[in-house]
């Protein structure tokens, strides 16, 4: 799974890696674990950025997974403005014993990385708090582009208003896989 951090802020002065979330990433955070969890896509493992607007994506998305999901986490340097090579190196290097592992990141590279995994023609939007649900047969170390497929994706416009808070124009969910 491939999810890009929440919206930040811009707070002047604060360098990039220091970012915290914006009001809209606090709220759309906590909707997309509910999402994670209500449809069975737990992980086991998690490669989460350093970057403060991931960290805090990933504890707000842990807070609703559920007591029962405590996966491996680990806060990893390299997935900080990482290329698609780097983020797939990282996807190899998990240890076989994770069957399902959650990526936390930062664009370009998270929809590079689903573009050359084949997650969808001509690649995939992956917006703030976007989330690629992405399958493929074989071990993480033998994982590479062409691979595999997209399995399901969920952006914030495509949660309730009621759980994401940011869908104004009364219009049915939006999908968005262009």
């Amino acid at each position: 799974m491939l999810l890009r951090h929440a919206k930040s802020d811009w707070p002047e002065g604060v360098p990039d890696h220091d970012r915290p979330l914006a009001k809209r990433g606090r709220r759309d955070a906590p909707a997309i674990g509910r999402w994670l969890r209500d449809r069975g896509y737990l992980p086991d493992a998690v490669v989460c950025s350093t970057a403060l607007r991931a960290r805090q994506t990933w504890e707000l998305v842990a807070a609703e997974l559920g007591s029962t999901t405590r996966p491996s986490v680990t806060f990893e340097p390299l997935a900080y403005a990482a290329s698609a090579s780097s983020l797939l190196r990282l996807a190899r290097e998990l240890p076989g014993r994770h069957h399902a592992a959650l990526l936390v990141g930062h664009n370009p590279g998270l929809e590079e990385l689903a573009a050359a995994l084949g997650a969808g023609a001509g690649g995939i939007r992956l917006p703030t708090a976007g989330l690629a649900v992405i399958k493929f047969s074989g071990g993480w170390a033998a994982l590479a582009p062409g691979q595999a497929q997209l399995a399901d994706l969920m952006i914030p416009a495509d949660l309730p208003k009621a759980a994401a808070g940011h869908r104004d124009d009364g219009g049915p969910p939006r999908r968005d896989a262009g």
